[in-house]
């Protein structure tokens, strides 16, 4: 047996005989000796509660007391009860944390549930005592008021640490005053309140403290009033709030007084710690604080400070805290108090490698959990390893390791984890190539200075209109107000910018799309901190600026679209079908209830985001130009179920409801077929199935014809409000029967009448692509039923043919864009729409044979069904979907860059339009040379 291994075996025979002395017999038993043997090398604070509380031995393994009944009339003796109970509560998580009853989760939570009663049971004492000298405080409305007592930092998280000061911020609804004899004005009231919580938990007395109690984070710090209103508070941080403030409110928890109100409160400051958009500026604060702990860890020498210290648990705090201030204010599942949980709902969403989340979380217990030990050794604020050798071999043979080595080794390694993710938030920056000197210098003498051969040599064609406008933006008010942080992040976002711009497959192009957004976004800095801050995000926004004109005009509208730039979007999984109903449903769920334009803003905003990052998959070759069409289509229908039943929400409110009957919304042409494209319209119809002397139930009833109609008027209305976030979709209803002379809504008995002897062989053709997008069930089958019939009439082939043939010729006189060295790839012989009369005519002419071509409403899946029941000849299918496919990809390409979808010839569109032409041929549909075989 060493030394220390001796002086700490003499260590615990002491203690254990003090205990002995206090309670004769408690060593009797073996098993009970040697668990206090275990309490006495780790816990000096624990073994003198037990000598002071004899008592509370017999209790040890029992549950958790209550805080003592602070009796009004007894006031001094309320400091010794608090002592003595929180003595006792905190020896009983020392003792149940060696036993191995409690990780550190459970004593953390211990810790907090311990200051949450002490602080609950003041309050409670110290208001009654104030009440009865200077009544209760109430608002001008006469209705009481009570203090609000916020815990911040680690108790706000449930995460207080064994032996912590509490971190407190006071507050109260609404100025007022008291009712008694000796009335106060709320604020001297509550600031009273305050001052005497603070000394009842954290006065020391011969008991030893409760609480230590620090206020400082209040707004103005020490400085500052102790007791601040509701409104107060929030003007403050409206005005004044700094960035370490957002992160000390992340934890912050009502967690006594008025918790309910001190929700609220929470609620209004939401805006200030979470912002709407991306906000990568919050590393800038992250920056400045760790710059001072460090520069206060190198000062007083805390190199080896648990929680101060390079790979420390402040390090953890501050990684976790930064990414949600980032994005928890776009994604609600990151806004949690506690660490662990909001660390994992990080790694869940992508923004944390799932590896890396669960080092950090064993790193983080690790490190909690010794600093716990180094606490409970004395029941001392402090959190490094203690200089004495015996009480770093006490707290490492009571953690289970053979000697203070062992201890250290292990903690070496997770500190090293801790650190290395902490430096790579913080210099993600720092890990792109610097763009040439030249440009940097160019751009900082702007806009009096500045060689535009700089940019020439760069690589851009037209050197002196970028030049022009390079100058243009540096002399905006924008970029000549902005702050010198503002103006740092700009002068090494433009740079870049323009060296990327230069590297690109269109740098004339690419440039003033660049410059655009960055007009946008210059006096929103956060946007330039994440184009700053993440130089991954930076490169692809040049990349989609030089090849997307759209995309590029949507960034400069919509700025928060950044956030589809990022790695865990931009090369993240493309939302599928049930993902895409997924995230409308997640969205559905959060729209404030009553507000339809916060609502309508936030499903535009949702659509945006979606529809980018498909274009940008679809761009990036992730996927296919018909699954993006498709999951396009799926998206319109999704968003266009919330509008119908938020329509009828809207229409009940007022004239009730139809029993019995109800609407369907049937989608036609690209959105029936499942080809949407980027930016395309929506053409509905409208049915619904209410007899024609039905009446609504409501206040102020309607007839069935006025009452649908309504309902559709509205929700087109609905779809094609203007938000700040754009707008759902144009919508045409043309296509209903009669066209734009006709009802907005049919009956279905109308509708199948109309079907049945009135409707153009167009319209019919149209129907091929209808399908049910929303609404009512009944509805929606009894379309489907209409339209089989209608596809499965009998039909005379030649008046068909004749028919569709003088459709498409007009079409094509009237819209095709082809000419020399270009081709209209929708209108043109041998292009799209050529392929879908193919298809229409085909199923009009076979469907009564074959009524399983009533099912599909795509081109390639009708294609597979006429395939499958041998209409097309042998070897045309495959062709024929690869020229589909072609077109289909080129013509996205067009809309991207919102170009014509006008192509030139080549080689492989040459045979695409061979193959359609043919097949059209072969089927008797010469759309080109005007004759019918």
């Amino acid at each position: 047996m060493d030394a220390l291994e001796q002086a700490a075996q003499a260590h615990v025979d002491n203690a254990l005989s003090r205990l002995a002395e206090r309670a004769p017999g408690a060593m009797d038993d073996p098993a009970r000796r040697e668990a206090l043997s275990a309490l006495a090398l780790a816990s000096d604070f624990a073994i003198d509660t037990l000598a002071r509380q004899p008592d509370f031995l017999a209790q040890l393994d029992g549950q958790a007391e209550p805080p003592p009944t602070l009796a009004p009339e007894a006031p001094t003796d309320w400091p010794g009860q608090l002592r003595r109970w929180r003595a006792r509560e905190s020896t009983r998580l020392v003792w149940r944390d060696l036993r191995g009853l409690d990780d550190v989760d459970a004593t953390l939570a211990g810790a907090s549930r311990i200051a949450d009663q002490a602080l609950q049971a003041g309050v409670d004492a110290l208001g009654g005592l104030l009440e009865q000298a200077h009544g209760v405080v109430r608002d001008a409305a006469g209705r009481p008021q009570r203090l609000v007592v916020f815990g911040l930092g680690k108790l706000g998280g449930h995460e207080l640490n064994f032996s912590s000061d509490v971190d407190l911020v006071y507050a109260f609804p609404e100025h007022g005053q008291s009712d008694g004899a000796r009335p106060l004005d709320a604020e001297a009231w509550f600031t009273r309140m305050g001052q005497r919580l603070a000394q009842l938990l954290g006065d020391v007395t011969a008991d030893g403290f409760c609480h230590r109690v620090d206020l400082r984070l209040r707004p103005f710090g020490g400085s500052g009033r102790l007791a601040l209103s509701f409104g107060a508070m929030e003007q403050y941080y409206q005005r004044e709030g700094r960035d370490w403030e957002r992160y000390a409110w992340i934890k912050a928890r009502p967690v006594a007084g008025d918790i309910a109100a001190g929700e609220r409160l929470l609620e209004t400051l939401r805006p200030f710690v979470y912002r709407r958009y991306l906000d990568y500026s919050a590393l800038d604060g992250l920056r400045e604080m760790k710059a001072l702990i460090s520069a206060e860890v190198q000062r007083r020498e805390l190199a080896e400070d648990l929680k101060l210290g390079p790979g420390g648990i402040r390090e953890v705090e501050f990684l976790v805290q930064a990414l949600q201030l980032i994005r928890a204010g776009r994604e609600p599942a990151l806004r949690g108090r506690s660490l662990l949980p909001v660390l994992s709902a990080l790694a869940d969403a992508g923004h944390v490698a799932g590896a890396t989340a669960d080092r950090l979380a064993i790193a983080y217990r690790f490190l909690r959990r010794l600093e716990n030990r180094v606490q409970m050794l004395s029941d001392q604020q402090v959190h490094a390893l203690p200089d004495d050798p015996l009480a770093r071999y006490r707290i490492a043979r009571s953690l289970g390791y053979t000697d203070e080595g062992e201890l250290l080794a292990e903690l070496d390694g997770h500190r090293s984890v801790v650190a290395g993710e902490f430096a790579g938030l913080l210099e993600a920056r720092r890990r792109r190539k610097a763009p040439a000197s030249a440009l940097v210098q160019y751009w900082r003498a702007l806009p009096e200075g500045g060689d535009p051969a700089v940019l020439a040599d760069a690589g851009f064609t037209d050197a002196e209109d970028q030049d022009a406008r390079l100058r243009d933006f540096a002399r905006t008010p924008a970029v000549r107000a902005l702050s010198a942080r503002g103006r740092q992040r700009l002068d090494n976002v433009l740079p870049e910018l323009l060296a990327a711009a230069a590297r690109s497959q269109a740098p004339d192009a690419a440039l003033p799309r660049g410059l655009a957004l960055l007009q946008a976004v210059t006096r929103r800095t956060s946007y330039l901190a994440l184009l700053d801050e993440q130089p991954a995000a930076l490169a692809r926004l040049v990349d989609v600026t030089a090849r997307s004109a759209l995309l590029s005009e949507r960034l400069a509208a919509h700025p928060l679209l950044l956030d589809e730039l990022l790695d865990t979007r931009a090369a993240g999984t493309v939302p599928d079908d049930a993902e895409i109903h997924a995230l409308v449903d997640e969205a559905t769920s959060r729209l404030p209830a009553g507000d339809t334009e916060a609502g309508l803003n936030a499903l535009n905003e949702l659509r945006q985001a979606i529809g980018f990052r498909l274009a940008l998959a679809t761009m990036g070759l992730r996927v296919e130009p018909v699954q993006a069409a498709s999951r396009l289509a799926t998206l319109a229908e999704a968003l266009l179920a919330v509008q119908l039943r938020l329509a009828e929400e809207d229409l009940a409110h007022n004239h009730g409801r139809i029993p019995g009957a109800g609407l369907a919304v049937l989608g036609y042409g690209s959105l029936g077929g499942r080809e949407l494209g980027f930016g395309s319209d929506l053409d509905l119809v409208f049915l619904h199935d209410a007899p024609a002397d039905a009446v609504s139930d409501g206040p102020r009833p309607l007839d069935a014809n006025r009452y649908f109609g309504r309902l559709a008027q509205r929700l087109v209305s609905l779809l094609g409000t203007v938000t700040s976030a754009g707008k759902l979709y144009e919508v045409d209803v043309r296509l209903r029967p009669d066209g734009a002379k006709g009802m907005l809504v049919s009956s279905l008995e109308s509708f199948a009448d109309y079907q049945r002897q009135r409707a153009w062989t167009w319209e019919r053709q149209a129907l091929v692509r209808a399908r049910p997008i929303a609404g009512a069930a009944p509805v929606r089958a009894a379309f489907e039923r209409i339209r089989s019939e209608t596809l499965c009439a009998p039909r005379e082939p030649a008046a068909l043919r004749e028919d569709v043939l003088t459709m498409r010729r007009r079409m094509r006189g009237e819209l095709d864009r082809s000419g020399p060295g270009r081709f209209d790839l929708k209108q043109g012989e041998g292009g799209l729409v050529d392929l879908e009369f193919l298809v229409q005519a085909l199923v009009l002419r076979h469907a009564g044979e074959h009524p399983l071509l009533c099912e599909p409403r795509d081109t390639p899946s009708l294609l597979r069904a006429l395939d499958s029941v041998g209409v097309l000849p042998a070897g045309q299918l495959q062709p024929l979907l690869d020229a589909h496919a072609l077109m289909l990809d080129l013509g996205l390409d067009c809309t991207l860059d919102q170009r014509p979808r006008i192509v030139p010839p080549d080689e492989a569109l040459d045979a695409a339009r061979a193959t359609i032409r043919g097949a059209c041929s072969a089927h008797g549909l010469d759309f080109g040379s005007g004759t019918v075989s």
